[in-house]
C-alpha cells in the first residue's frame, strides 16, 4: 500500500471571503427644505436600494430629516444655521464629530453653507463631492458677495468634484474663476410621482380644483396662475405681485395662488394685490400643479429649480425667469414664448398675458412639457450618475445588479 503523495491530497476548502463593507456616503444638508431636501431624498431613496449605506447629516426642523429616513437613511443631527455667522467654528467640530462617527467613505455636501462646513471639516482628507445648488455669491451682494466668491474659488481644491446641476451653473462657476473638477448631472423628478392623474387635462385640472377645496373668498373663475416655492427673495414672488396689476389689465378674471412658506410671506400679502391666494405650505404639491393653467417661476437665480420639472412632469406649461437652469429645463423651442428676464415685472406681465390669452397654446405647450419630462427628467438618471461619480472617485466598479437608465 502506498501513501498518496501530499501533493496529490484535496486541497482543503477554501475559507469565504469576509464580505466588502457597503459604500457609506455621508450626505451634509443644509438647508433642509425645498427643492435641497428633494434632491437629498431622492439620492438616498436610489443608493439605498443599491445597496449603499447611506447617512444623511443635517439640523432639525424642515422636511429632510423625516423623508430622508423614510427613504431608507440613517439621519444624525447636524446643528448649524443656514447662513454663516459666529457658530461656524462649532458648525465645523460638529461636522467633524459627524465624520469620525460615521466613517464614510465619501462626504456629499449640499448647498453653500454645507459644502462651506464639510469641506472646512475635512479639507481634502475624504473623498469630497460639493454641490452648490446655486451659487452662494449670486444670494448676496456687496462685500458678502466679494468673501463668498473667495470662498468658492480657495474651497474648491477640497472637493474631488463639484456637481452643477445645469451646464449654466457650471459656467458661472468658471466665469467667475472657480477652478475645479466638474460634474454636470441635470435634476429630474420622480415620473411616477409627478404626472397627470387623468388623461384628460380639462378633468384632470377640474378634479385638482375640487380636491384643493379652495377658500371661498378666492374667485372661483378665471385662469389659475400657481407659483410653487419658497416664499423669499431667491424666489421673485415680490416681482410676480409687482407684474400683476398690469396683467390684470389684460386677462381681468385672473387667479394667482402663491404655494409656499417662507421669510417674506407676511410682507407680501399685507400689500398684495386683487386675486391673489397665499396658500401657504403644502406637503403635497400636485394637486396644485393639476389645477393650473400655468406654472410660473419668476427667480433671481437657481441651479436648475425643481418646481418647472414637476410641473412639466404634470403636463403643466411653465413660464420661468431666464436664469441658470431654465434655458436647460425647457422643451426645445418654448424659450421664446417661456423664459422672461429676472427682475423684470414689466417683461413678466407681457409674457402671462400673451399666454393666458391663448388657451389653445397652453394645451399645447402642456403637452410638449410632458412628453419633455418623460424623455429627458427622469430621476433615475439622475440618482444613477451621482452613484456612478461615487464610484469612480472611489476607484470601485458599478455593482453589476445596479440599474441603468439608457433611453
Amino acid at each position: 500500500m502506498h501513501e498518496q503523495p501530499a501533493s496529490a491530497s484535496p486541497d482543503p476548502s477554501p475559507s469565504p471571503a469576509a464580505p466588502r463593507r457597503p459604500l457609506t456616503v455621508l450626505h451634509l444638508s443644509q438647508p433642509v427644505d425645498g427643492g435641497v431636501a428633494r434632491v437629498v431624498t431622492d439620492l438616498v431613496r436610489a443608493q439605498t436600494a443599491a445597496g449603499l449605506r447611506v447617512v444623511v447629516g443635517c439640523p432639525t426642523g424642515g422636511s429632510l430629516a423625516d423623508t430622508a429616513a423614510a427613504a431608507g437613511a440613517e439621519v444624525l443631527t447636524w446643528r448649524a444655521g443656514r447662513s454663516p455667522g459666529p457658530a461656524l467654528p462649532a458648525e465645523v467640530l460638529g461636522a467633524a464629530r459627524l465624520v469620525r462617527r460615521v466613517r464614510p467613505d465619501l462626504l456629499h455636501a449640499h448647498s453653500a453653507k454645507a459644502g462651506l462646513v464639510g469641506r472646512l471639516a475635512v479639507r481634502g482628507s475624504l473623498p469630497t463631492v460639493f454641490q452648490p445648488h446655486a451659487w452662494s455669491f449670486d444670494a448676496v451682494g456687496g462685500a458678502t458677495a466679494a468673501l463668498a466668491l473667495r470662498w468658492e474659488r480657495f474651497g474648491a481644491r477640497w472637493a474631488d468634484r463639484v456637481l452643477c446641476v445645469s451646464e449654466s451653473e457650471r459656467r458661472a462657476g468658471e466665469t467667475e474663476g472657480i477652478t475645479a473638477r466638474w460634474t454636470v448631472v441635470r435634476n429630474g423628478v420622480d415620473l411616477d410621482h409627478f404626472r397627470p392623474e387623468h388623461p384628460d387635462r380639462d378633468q384632470d385640472r377640474a378634479r385638482a380644483r375640487e380636491a384643493l377645496a379652495l377658500p371661498a373668498d378666492f374667485p372661483g373663475e378665471g385662469p389659475l396662475v400657481v407659483c410653487v416655492g419658497r416664499v423669499c427673495p431667491q424666489k421673485g414672488q415680490d416681482v410676480l405681485l409687482r407684474a400683476w396689476p398690469e396683467l390684470l389689465g389684460t386677462v381681468p378674471d385672473a387667479r394667482l395662488a402663491l404655494v409656499g412658506d417662507g421669510p417674506d410671506a407676511e410682507r407680501l400679502r399685507r400689500g398684495a394685490p386683487p386675486r391673489v391666494l397665499f396658500a401657504g405650505a403644502a406637503r403635497d404639491i400636485r394637486p396644485w400643479l393639476r389645477a393650473a393653467d400655468l406654472v410660473v417661476l419668476p427667480s433671481r437665480w437657481e441651479g436648475m429649480a425643481l418646481a418647472p420639472l414637476e410641473a412639466m412632469a404634470c403636463a403643466r406649461p411653465v413660464l420661468v425667469s431666464d436664469v441658470s437652469g431654465a434655458r436647460e429645463s425647457l422643451p426645445a423651442g418654448q424659450g421664446r414664448l417661456c423664459l422672461v428676464p429676472p427682475e423684470d415685472p414689466t417683461a413678466l406681465a407681457k409674457a402671462l398675458g400673451r399666454l393666458l390669452s391663448e388657451p389653445r397654446l397652453l394645451a399645447e405647450l402642456g403637452e410638449q412639457a410632458r412628453q419633455h419630462a418623460r424623455t429627458d427628467c427622469d430621476v433615475r438618471r439622475t440618482t444613477d450618475a451621482v452613484t456612478g461619480l461615487y464610484h469612480e472617485l472611489l476607484g470601485r466598479p458599478r455593482p453589476l445588479n445596479q440599474e441603468r437608465i439608457s433611453r
